[in-house]
């Protein structure tokens, strides 16, 4: 697939509807997938990427096909580069200057918050955590120089408390070292 930076995310409240809804959107279009996994609160998600038509075919079918489960869904048609990275994160990434964490209660809403986070300030993205063992909600955390940090978690916050899903959001503009070793 030549273009990967089109995502596409289903969020379900059945786990078995979230299997199904896989298969659909995998059958739907040539899309890859990126995540599929069962998360807090009894609920599945399913992310894929590739060329933007086939994500956005494949996310409208997923949502014919989810029913009465489809809490949330979206499609990125260019998500930022940095999200990707976030969301696989397994090495702590650099962590100097201030701390900025945008707290959804969704999975899908955090995604895009991050993406406009990545778009809008100078801010490195540590980490994209997506509700595994925080009930179903999920966080971004990122660093850099206090004003950035402050523009990017006014970015999230806006799209979060847009959607009514945003928990929390806050910037520590001097952590503590102990507290990054907590974040990543």
């Amino acid at each position: 697939m030549a273009d990967d930076k089109s995502v596409g995310l289903i969020e379900l409240s059945s786990i078995a509807a979230g299997f199904q809804v896989a298969d659909t959107m995998l059958k739907a279009g040539n899309v890859r997938l990126l995540l599929s996994r069962s998360i807090c609160s009894g609920k599945y998600m399913v992310l894929i990427g590739g060329d933007a038509a086939a994500v956005a075919a494949a996310v409208d079918a997923g949502c014919i096909e989810a029913g009465g489960c489809l809490i949330d869904s979206f499609v990125i048609a260019n998500l930022h580069p940095d999200v990707f990275v976030a969301l696989g994160r397994t090495q702590p990434a650099e962590t100097n200057g201030a701390l900025g964490i945008i707290e959804s209660f969704n999975v899908a809403t955090l995604i895009q918050a991050a993406d406009a986070v990545a778009k809008t300030s100078a801010v490195q993205l540590l980490e994209v955590r997506l509700a595994m063992a925080m009930g179903g909600k999920a966080f971004c955390s990122m660093t850099g120089d206090v004003s950035s940090v402050q523009a990017g978690v006014a970015a999230g916050r806006a799209v979060l408390a847009e959607a009514g899903v945003l928990v929390n959001a806050v910037v520590i503009s001097r952590p503590h070292p102990e507290v990054y070793r907590e974040v990543v």
